[in-house]
Formats: structure tokens, sequence, C-alpha cells
């Protein structure tokens, strides 16, 4: 019991870690690592960006005695690589040192590792435990085992409404062309944060002319997520703030002539649906995650097709009494919490 409690407490490390790179690794997963001699912590890393080192390799670096790796435990939340990619295979690498223990949070079903690691290790005559809090490990990589085992993004919804489930004001009725802002600036805040980790971001062709918004990352620091627009019949104007040719920006369209400078357009797959020809795409262009920032006709689509992952819904103090309803959630969120003037609501696909 009391190796158990050791390997769960080192395990918690690894996660906070690796956590530290969030929405910095696609289309790698976030990976922490420590090293632990005789109770003591000798080494820890994380894998901060695609291309450059692993969190394992980190640990084993920052060790500055490393005849201790011989008799020392690594701990690390996700199975250690076993090919050949833009680095060499971490399970080679911890062979190489013959760290004889090592604590795995969960297996990476990855294709190309899927096991081939703690095989690789095994063989090697080390000790290797795996599954020690797999549900946070597999909770903290979500997206990438989406990706791996679904062979699509991970779909996050996310959308403000009133007390009385509105969306929006009737803004033709009213003659506001302009958005109706339902939270505060805490709750726009927050969304930029989560712009800046997921890998892509989706609205439909009412909301782009609509809102005109950049779906951007401005009131928070890290990368802009590739934006998504679904233009079907190709009606959007060019001066949108979508079209500026500042962040990549992807137009699925059924007009096989649609043009935009500095945008790319991608046709849709004639006799698919559109959400899927769309997925498909994505998933052959290594995109893990996908934000939909839409309104009540997208987000109803991919609810009605259940092809979403995560929702949070922003619930305000404002009522609207008539306008634009909100979809609905058939199930209790897994969440809610206070945030600034509205109350944020999590569910989760069952």
């Amino acid at each position: 019991m009391e190796q158990q409690c050791q390997d769960e407490l080192y395990m918690k490390r690894c996660l906070q870690l690796a956590r530290n790179a969030e929405g910095n690794t696609y289309p790698n997963p976030m990976v922490g690592a420590v090293i632990v001699h005789d109770g003591t912590i000798i080494g820890e890393g994380y894998h901060q960006k695609a291309g450059q080192p692993h969190a394992e390799v980190n640990a084993i670096n920052a060790v500055k005695n490393s005849s201790l790796l011989e008799n020392s435990t690594l701990y690390v939340n996700l199975e250690p690589c076993a090919h050949y990619g833009k680095t060499p295979p971490c399970s080679l690498l911890i062979r190489q040192k013959k760290i004889p223990r090592i604590v795995i949070g969960c297996k990476d079903t990855y294709s190309e590792v899927a096991g081939k690691g703690i095989d690789m290790l095994r063989a090697a005559g080390a000790e290797v435990i795996v599954g020690v809090l797999e549900k946070e490990s597999r909770e903290l990589n979500r997206r990438f085992f989406t990706f791996h085992e679904k062979k699509r993004p991970y779909i996050l919804l996310k959308w403000a409404q009133t007390r009385d489930g509105f969306m929006d004001i009737d803004r033709l009725a009213e003659g506001d062309p302009k958005p109706t802002w339902i939270t505060d600036e805490w709750a726009r805040r927050m969304v930029h944060k989560w712009r800046s980790i997921e890998q892509s971001i989706m609205v439909g062709s009412i909301t782009a002319l609509k809102d005109n918004p950049s779906l951007t990352v401005r009131d928070w620091s890290g990368s802009d997520p590739l934006r998504l627009v679904i233009d079907r019949e190709g009606k959007l104007p060019h001066t949108l703030a979508l079209f500026n040719g500042k962040v990549p920006t992807l137009v699925f369209t059924e007009k096989k002539d649609l043009l935009f400078d500095g945008v790319e357009t991608v046709p849709l797959t004639p006799g698919m649906s559109t959400l899927s020809s769309i997925l498909n795409e994505l998933y052959r262009r290594n995109i893990q995650s996908v934000m939909v920032e839409g309104g009540s006709i997208l987000l109803n689509a991919f609810l009605e097709e259940c092809l979403w992952d995560e929702a949070r819904v922003f619930v305000g103090e404002k009522w609207f009494e008539s306008g634009v309803k909100a979809p609905i959630i058939p199930q209790h969120p897994v969440s809610d919490e206070k945030f600034g003037n509205s109350r944020l609501f999590v569910f989760r696909n069952k």
C-alpha cells in the first residue's frame, strides 16, 4: 500500500509537469517524467514542443549523477515511445541507461507505440508497472487519444446563453447587427485561453457574417488556432476579418471556383455529410482538436450527429425573453462553477 501511494504521488507530479506544455505539443501528447532514487527526485522534465526531446530524455538529462539511474524508478504518464520519429525512441534510451523500474500512467494507443515500448522494456528485464492514475493520464491527453482511437479530432462545443435559454436576440427584428454580449470580460478572457490550447476553431457562415469574428488569441498569450469556416454556397464577402490572411484559415465549400487571397479553400466531399467531410479532412491534416464557436445551427448539427466530446456553456444573468434559442443537452453537467457574472457548465458526451 505504501508503494502504491508513493507511485501515485510521483505520477501526480508527472501530470503536473506535462500540463506545463498544454497547447504546445501538437501533434504529440503532453508527457511529464520524474526519476526517483531512494525516495528523492533526482531528475524531472516534460515534453515542451513537437520535434524537441521527449519528457523521459529531459528527465534523464537532468540527473547530475547518471550512475544512480541503475537503482532508480522512472515515472511517466504515458508509455515511452518505441519508434523513430523526429527523435529516437525513449524506450531504447531507458533500456540503455539500465533503469530497473518504470511506472507508467497509461498505455499509448497510437499504432506506432501501442504496447511496443512496454514490451521493449520488459524484454530488457525491467519491472514495468502500468495503470497508475490511468484515468487521470488519459484525461490529460483526451485530445490525443480521441484522435487516434476515433480517427477524428476532439470536438469541444462552446457557447453562452441567458438564464432563459437564448444565445442571441433576433437582430433582424431589433435592427442591431452587433453581437449581444451575455458574459463579462472574465469569461471572454477564459475563452481566449481555451483558443490558445485547441488546435483549430470553427464557425459557420451565419456567425461569420453576423459577428465578423477574428477567432484569434488577443486577451491571452499563446498561438492562434487554425480558423475553420463553413461557406457551402461561397457567399461570404472577402472583407471579413476571418479572411485577412494573418492567421491560417480553411474555408469549406461546395463551390469549386471559390478563391480567397491568402486563404485555403477545401471542397466538401460529395455524398457525405458536411461535418463528416470536414472531420475527415481535419484528421488527414493531423488536427487533433476543434473548438466550435458557431451559432445554434452549427452547434445543434454536432449534437444531433453525436459528434462532440465536451461542451462548455456559460449561463449569464441576462434575460432576452425571445430570440435565438440555445442548444439543449439532455444530461447533467459534470461540473459547474461561478465565473464572473455568469456560471460555467461543463458537459461530457456519454
